[in-house]
């Protein structure tokens, strides 16, 4: 199984940015933009802009931990991202 460390940026405001890790990719994005997250109903709709892909979900969950959680995983993902 694939699991895919995904990033989205709102389109209500351009601004907010939502990290995440699925093993379903197509079906995550679309809960998402069908306000059926809690942490971003209010900031729908989505578009994606950038994502990675790993052999486990423990993997893309420290890629995850480290772009949430450090300075340079925050630059490098604004790099990644360029914005």
């Amino acid at each position: 199984m694939i699991y895919t460390l995904y990033v989205l940026r709102s389109l209500k405001d351009g601004k907010l940015l939502y990290i995440g890790v699925t093993n379903n990719f197509k079906r995550r994005y679309q809960e998402h933009n069908d306000g059926k997250s809690k942490s971003t109903r209010y900031r729908k709709p989505f578009k994606f802009v950038y994502k990675e892909e790993y052999k486990t979900r423990s993997e893309a969950m420290k890629r995850e931990w480290f772009f949430k959680n450090t300075t340079e995983g925050n630059k490098l993902m604004r790099v990644l991202i360029k914005d």
